[in-house]
């Protein structure tokens, strides 16, 4: 099969790879419908996480069942399902918990081996085997759409990561809520905070084009500067006031700084940015303020049954996050693309 691999910075090439095979009964083997590139796949992409060896890469996708274990519960061949990100095996306590991104037995698309010392390959191919596939996959019922396919991918991840830092800081009706982070996570949060009946939605951006999706998603205002200038710019849209919950989406020292600053003493941050240059928390600036930061790896798995229904009748629009789609033999420029702003998310077509 074809399958994007990382080599070194900057070096993503698609190649020849073993098509992945049922190793244990509880697996399965899905065909990849569609995969896509994510932000947290340009820190190795860029260098900032090492490379120590070429890797299958991509952890995002969904797919047509083509083969089952004997344990693989009641998944049949032809199903249409999504893959969270991180697999569990559902009978944990972190799984029973609602906690699956912690699972006991967890394993990530494209980190091999997987926690039972078997391989396991990146998202962004022709076919992937997923272990504990029965408590990981999420059927949807068929026939489905295509139209829906970059929706229903966002649950994969990006949108269930968008929802997490919206629940991890408490939003609902009545809040005013800072989203930190134009990237498609940031806009994800944007349309969660909507969804989940945020009173005003104030997103940071400077890019036209994606404070233009952000308004479309919710956003009732938009500020284009950073550091002190952003909170002030926050404090003059709010008569002088600070948010109720800030959503923190990048995942660097700055923007958990900023995130920090333009929420109210007792307020929230949730944070869903993968950390890179080790952002680190001001426990004095915390305790005088009792800002609560709660986030983390979002469990996709326990958001997705929740939020496709939403996405099945069109009540929400995730997919639009994509600006750009490309076949799987292009993934190349699809890593340049979004690393160069060109592109807010990139859809990949095996």
């Amino acid at each position: 099969m074809r399958a994007a691999v990382i080599h070194a910075p900057r070096d993503v090439r698609v190649e020849e790879r073993d098509t992945p095979e049922v190793l244990a009964p509880t697996d399965a083997v899905v065909r990849v419908v569609a995969a896509c590139v994510c932000g947290s796949d340009l820190w190795p992409y860029r260098g900032v996480r090492d490379t120590k060896e070429p890797r299958a890469i991509g952890h995002e996708f969904v797919g047509v069942v083509e083969h089952v274990g004997d344990a693989a519960g009641s998944l049949r061949r032809g199903d249409f399902v999504i893959a969270p990100f991180t697999t569990n095996d559902g009978t944990c306590q972190a799984c029973a918990h609602g906690m699956t991104s912690g699972c006991d037995h967890g394993s990530t698309f494209g980190v091999t081996p997987d926690a039972y010392g078997l391989p396991l390959g990146g998202a962004q191919a022709e076919y992937v085997r997923v272990p504990d596939a029965a408590a990981t996959l999420v059927v949807v019922p068929g026939p489905v759409d295509d139209a829906l396919v970059p929706s229903l991918l966002t649950l994969s991840d990006v949108f269930s990561t968008g929802h997490h830092a919206a629940v991890s800081a408490g939003v609902g009706p009545g809040k005013t809520v800072v989203v930190v982070g134009d990237g498609a996570v940031g806009l994800s949060a944007v349309l969660a905070a909507k969804r989940l009946g945020a009173d005003r939605i104030i997103a940071m951006s400077r890019h036209a084009d994606r404070q233009a999706l952000a308004r479309d998603f919710g956003a009732s205002d938009i500020v284009d500067t950073r550091g002190d200038e952003g909170v002030q710019a926050v404090r003059d849209l709010l008569d002088g006031d600070l948010a109720d919950c800030a959503l923190e989406a990048v995942g660097t020292a700055e923007s958990m700084d900023q995130a920090l600053r333009v929420v109210r003493p007792g307020g929230a941050v949730g944070y869903v940015g993968v950390p890179a240059g080790d952002p680190e928390l001001p426990m004095p600036f915390l305790f005088a303020k009792n800002i609560t930061v709660g986030g983390g790896m979002a469990p996709a798995r326990a958001y997705i049954e929740e939020l496709l229904p939403d996405v099945l009748s069109g009540a929400i629009d995730p997919g639009r996050v994509f600006d750009m789609e490309l076949p799987l033999e292009d993934a190349a420029e699809a890593y340049a693309a979004m690393d160069e702003r060109r592109a807010i998310k990139v859809l990949l077509r095996p």
